[in-house]
């Protein structure tokens, strides 16, 4: 499950990512995944903060990540199509994580939020002409992205890191 550095390897990063995406449709990808993320932490109980190394993230960890990046390419999609060429800061997921700590928040209350900017950001995207899709803003690590490229991209992220907490709590409970 090791994905390419985004920051030293961008475009093999973006691949990774669609890769899990397929040619599966992003909008019904991304509409599933708060309901999948809800039945994990509530299937991981207790499990849920255990890390399954050191330096792993815990199955709620990487929800929480997940929660990151919605707050993150939430506003990505909205200065993308409402300014021209916009500057898209990258983030330190560790250090967010690390400083954040959504290992320590209430699961309910973060896939509250969740839910919330992803029904925002679904309404957005169906609301969303061609060319809005297809304007783009410059991502200060991987260059041009599209808020096309940027949703898709979002959708193999809700995949890829479902698949990573689901790993977390196998693990866990092979320990517990």
């Amino acid at each position: 499950m090791k994905t390419p550095d985004p920051v030293t390897h961008p475009t093999e990063y973006q691949q990774a990512l669609l890769s899990y995406l397929g040619a599966d449709d992003p909008a019904l990808v991304q509409a599933a995944t708060p309901d999948a993320l809800r039945a994990l932490l509530r299937e991981a109980g207790d499990l849920a903060a255990a890390r399954p190394g050191p330096s792993d993230w815990s199955a709620q960890e990487t929800v929480g990540h997940i929660v990151h990046a919605e707050i993150v390419s939430t506003a990505r999609y909205r200065w993308i199509i409402a300014h021209d060429r916009p500057p898209l800061i990258g983030y330190d997921q560790d250090l967010w994580v690390r400083r954040l700590r959504p290992g320590r928040d209430d699961p309910e209350r973060m896939l509250d939020l969740f839910a919330g900017l992803r029904r925002a950001n679904l309404d957005l995207w169906r609301g969303s002409t061609p060319d809005e899709r297809a304007r783009v803003g410059v991502h200060e690590e991987r260059g041009e992205e599209s808020y096309d490229l940027t949703f898709r991209l979002i959708a193999g992220h809700d995949r890829l890191h479902t698949e990573q907490a689901a790993a977390a709590l196998r693990s866990a409970r092979a320990t517990a």
